[in-house]
């Protein structure tokens, strides 16, 4: 490995240049004992007697000359006693995805540039995989939380609350969520191995999918009975924000007198998207989120139009609305706004920016803590709902639940006729 690797690899990092500010998820809680990592017995290492024991330095920075010395000295090791051809592309790869990962935080992550690439048309809200929503679980296993209608995942036969083992063979124990998701997506047509945990199964179940372009239902409306408006929200997209607010425009040209907004497993997304769609609502002027570094720094957004939505609201939202669906429903409910309905939110209130490295590759970095109109951070907490409703357990693992029998909607249905 060349000797100016470390100095080169710090440059990289520090000629990043901003592209957009995202808010993503990731979490969950299934605890299975069978899904913990399987540990392996370490090989005994001998020591020669008398050896002094090393003692590590502390590092509070990265020195050029002792870790890229170090990372030589590695090199050359696996040169003369590893036993097969090594491929250096992968191993410096390795020190990219594990250096980011190094610090703790499930959502700074690096990008090669196929996963950059990944990535970024995933957040365009097209793609080719799966057809499902994904969060990470306690047990460090990725956790379907959604399956689509009509997607390659509920052709497959798999269901919501389902945990991923094995992705084409390889396990995703403790892999960070973004990377397993960009292995799950690929080339139209192309076959996608899953090995699958599911509660009450004796044993892990395997499906076959084949990959196919998901365009994402972001957003799906409709007039429910009493002229109260309904609309779901699955993602914060590019193209979600136009979609809210035509959703929001036909159905006030329908003389709507109350809405609910359905964010229930939505994961969150863009902050510019959320940012539009609360504008649409509230006045102009009105704080909506503001976010804060390690440095102090305030970054405060106001609703920039004059557009208003004048009728009582409900905020549907569960244990997998996170991030962006909690930054819309924790600013209507500090105005009193919008009532929210249904359990616990996730609880995410931390801001990540994509940073490109110039060769195609890219770090995703947690840059500052946000917080609601009233300074409520959320982080690791979750929005408490005004009317705690838990969805049926029947209902829980359905694809699509009829609104008659969604006993969550029609609890927000109930709150509003209160109001109209």
């Amino acid at each position: 490995m060349k000797k100016g690797f470390g100095k080169g690899f710090l440059a990289g990092i520090l000629c990043c240049v901003m592209l957009f500010v995202i808010v993503s998820c990731g979490k969950g809680n299934e605890n299975e004992s069978r899904l913990t990592k399987k540990q392996t017995t370490p090989t005994p290492v001998t020591v020669q007697e008398g050896t002094p024991t090393p003692t590590p330095t502390p590092a509070s920075s990265l020195s050029d000359v002792e870790y890229a010395g170090k990372l030589k000295q590695i090199s050359e090791i696996l040169d003369k006693y590893y036993y097969q051809p090594i491929d250096y592309n992968n191993i410096v790869d390795g020190i990219y995805h594990g250096m980011v990962s190094a610090v703790g935080d499930p959502y700074t992550v690096y990008y090669n540039a196929q996963e950059m690439e990944t990535f970024l048309q995933s957040s365009a809200g097209s793609y080719a995989g799966l057809g499902a929503s994904v969060r990470i679980g306690d047990s460090k296993y990725p956790v379907l939380t959604r399956v689509f209608p009509g997607s390659p995942a509920e052709k497959a036969g798999l269901l919501a609350e389902d945990t991923v083992i094995e992705v084409d063979g390889e396990d995703v124990y403790n892999v960070p969520l973004d990377i397993v998701v960009t292995k799950v997506r690929g080339p139209i047509g192309s076959h996608l191995e899953l090995t699958v945990y599911r509660e009450g199964e004796p044993e892990y179940l395997h499906f076959d999918v084949i990959r196919d372009t998901v365009e994402l239902p972001t957003v799906e409306h409709q007039m429910l009975a009493n002229q109260i408006g309904y609309i779901s929200v699955l993602e914060f997209d590019e193209v979600t924000a136009q979609q809210f607010n035509d959703a929001v425009d036909d159905l006030t040209r329908q003389n709507m007198r109350a809405l609910i907004v359905d964010l229930r497993s939505n994961p969150g997304g863009s902050l510019s998207t959320v940012k539009s769609m609360l504008s649409r609502i509230l006045p102009k002027g009105k704080l909506l989120v503001y976010m804060e570094d390690k440095y102090g720094q305030k970054e405060e957004h106001f609703s920039n139009t004059d557009e208003t939505v004048d009728v009582p609201i409900a905020v549907l939202m569960n244990g997998n609305s996170a991030s962006a669906s909690e930054v819309f429903g924790g600013c209507l409910q500090d105005y009193g706004k919008a009532i929210l309905v249904g359990t616990q939110s996730f609880g995410k209130g931390i801001v990540q920016t994509i940073l490109p490295l110039g060769d195609g590759s890219g770090i995703k970095v947690t840059i500052s803590s946000y917080f609601t109109p009233n300074g409520r951070n959320i982080h690791k907490k979750g929005l408490t709902p005004d009317v705690e409703v838990e969805l049926k357990d029947e209902l829980k693992k359905l694809t699509t639940i009829p609104i008659e029998d969604d006993n969550q909607i029609q609890k927000a249905i109930e709150e509003l006729k209160k109001k109209i």
